[in-house]
């Protein structure tokens, strides 16, 4: 509420990013009548958290300024490629909150890219080079050298196209022969040095079967499928920077419909790795339980820890978007997830190293049922049924014997309240032979109940749960994977695995109010005091189980 007389604080509008700034004036100008964007993930993986920022700006973009975004998988190696990861990309976008106006592929294309090729053919601009890989590489030059130009690079038309048909039906096998464009050797820019169009692969594809056994590269590939759909804002990580020249160069060479190409600097995120490689190699060699290991960086994986889409378009807000390569902190994820779990998450009472507490002064048997608010941001809002008996299990923390001065917890002679319940006094303190403390007596004080008589403040407030009525879950407490912070200055007699985390993954116990096991919000939920919690899906009959999302507090405040 603003005080009467004084303005309302302003609210400054984010500064538009540079491709914004280019949309805006490409259709101020007319240059379009409206954007297309197209996200093109190869199906031979899982996505991760660097696919997320390239899902919030593709389809972002266009869903901003009223286009349309295409789902085009780049399936041009069938020997990596499988059906299982084209689902699971489609489940992650959808988990995102986007929708695609098309799903396309690029071997939707295979007999136009194919008849664009003996185009080339014909007008002189390709040819069928018999090199081996090892040869073609050398001849490639070095950037303070010029390339050599192959010995089959003045073949004759009729003999390249005779050749590349003999390709195409399977004469030769595997790397025997590859199509190369004819550009400039000599050309300062390396991917002008008669770049490879198509190599022989003999391998079954996941649509098209065996229909074909020569397939073409990304680069020939990747901006005539734009071209052919007609997008106008052809958006890409900035490695592929370099590549744009030789995209145009295809567009204007075949004198199609003229898409664009931009570059945006990718994620870099701290303690992480975002190589599908080596993603693959961690699942492959048994280093987690599979891409969905919630330890990894995979939206699967980040779904089934807790994270939430909301948190993750949250985040790529903040980071923005540049031309620039930075490493991004980890902790100001983390802290996305907490902003977001901490608006909606229902709140459940854990108990993860039990103390038992007895109150003598409790009628024996008696139960009484408090109603408990499922987030105190909402107090007006759902509660659920907690049961308080004569006997409860507290935090071993929280408890001290001998205590210092500023200890608000549990003590002997001292009080605090039992949270949405009563105060209670410690009156004895039960130890074992081995002097542990196994047990507190203690009383409690029937006025303090909330809402009757008058208010008596402590200092102290903490969580518990009833011994008759506690739940046993299985608690799967998850840190990051990685001990490096920075996992892309790996020296060069380092593995990236010699810095996996062994802590990355603990086990333990704990007991909960019965409640939490009847949560129906599919999303994380506060165990209080502690931090968020995601049932897993490995729970099974009395073996729940809940992996920790993030802890409740952190020292992280973004800029």
């Amino acid at each position: 509420m603003v005080e009467e007389g004084k303005n309302a604080p302003v609210q400054e509008p984010r500064k538009l990013n540079f491709l914004e700034e280019i949309i805006e004036s490409d259709l101020k100008a007319g240059k379009f009548d409206s954007i297309i964007t197209r996200f093109p993930p190869e199906p031979n993986g899982y996505l991760h958290l660097g696919h997320a920022k390239s899902i919030c700006i593709n389809f972002g973009l266009a869903q901003k300024y009223g286009g349309k975004t295409n789902l085009r998988f780049d399936d041009t190696n069938p020997t990596k490629e499988d059906t299982e990861y084209v689902d699971s990309i489609k489940e992650d976008i959808r988990w995102m909150g986007f929708s695609w106006e098309n799903e396309r592929y690029a071997s939707d294309y295979f007999d136009q890219l194919y008849e664009w090729a003996e185009q080339m053919i014909l007008n002189g601009q390709a040819y069928v080079d018999d090199q081996t890989q090892e040869e073609i590489s050398k001849g490639r030059g070095t950037i303070d050298r010029p390339g050599t130009e192959s010995p089959y690079r003045n073949r004759s038309v009729e003999e390249n196209l005779r050749i590349f048909r003999e390709m195409k039906a399977g004469k030769y096998a595997d790397g025997e022969k590859v199509l190369r464009a004819k550009i400039d050797m000599a050309s300062p820019n390396m991917m002008f040095r008669d770049p490879i169009l198509y190599r022989i692969k003999h391998a079954s594809h996941h649509r098209t079967g065996d229909k074909w056994c020569i397939y073409p590269m990304y680069d020939y590939t990747h901006g005539q499928c734009d071209s052919i759909e007609k997008i106008t804002h052809s958006i890409c990580t900035l490695e592929f920077d370099v590549h744009r020249p030789l995209y145009d160069w295809f567009i204007q060479t075949l004198g199609i419909y003229p898409s664009h190409q931009y570059e945006f600097a990718r994620l870099n995120l701290t303690y992480t790795l975002m190589s599908k490689r080596k993603l693959l190699e961690l699942v492959q060699k048994g280093l987690v339980s599979g891409w969905d290991d919630p330890r990894m960086p995979t939206l699967c994986g980040v779904r089934r820890r807790g994270y939430t889409a909301e948190a993750l378009k949250m985040f790529c807000e903040k980071i923005g978007v540049s031309k620039r390569d930075q490493m991004m902190d980890i902790q100001l994820l983390e802290w996305c997830v907490r902003q977001d779990l901490n608006a909606r998450s229902n709140r459940y009472m854990v108990v993860q190293k039990p103390l038992k507490v007895t109150l003598t002064n409790w009628e024996p048997g008696k139960v009484e049922w408090f109603d408990c608010p499922l987030n105190p941001a909402e107090p007006e809002g759902a509660t659920r049924k907690v049961p308080f008996t004569g006997e409860l299990y507290i935090e071993r923390d929280d408890f001290m014997e001998d205590a210092p001065k500023k200890f608000f917890r549990l003590k002997p002679d001292g009080e605090v309240r039992l949270k949405y319940t009563y105060i209670i006094r410690c009156n004895e303190v039960v130890k074992d032979e081995n002097g542990e403390v196994v047990e507190l007596r203690c009383t409690y004080d029937p006025s303090t109940r909330p809402g009757c008589g008058e208010w008596r403040s402590v200092k102290g407030t903490i969580h518990w749960v009833s011994t008759e009525y506690a739940r046993a879950i299985t608690i799967r407490n998850y840190d990051r994977l990685f001990l490096k912070e920075d996992m892309n200055s790996i020296p060069e007699d380092k593995d990236y695995k010699d810095y996996l985390n062994p802590e990355s993954l603990t086990q333990g116990k704990g007991l909960a109010e019965p409640a939490l096991l009847e949560d129906k919000s599919g999303i994380a939920v506060q165990f209080e005091r502690t931090g968020y919690y995601i049932i897993d899906k490995d729970s099974a009959g009395d073996n729940v189980i809940f992996n920790k999302t993030t802890s409740l507090k952190d020292s992280y405040r973004p800029e």
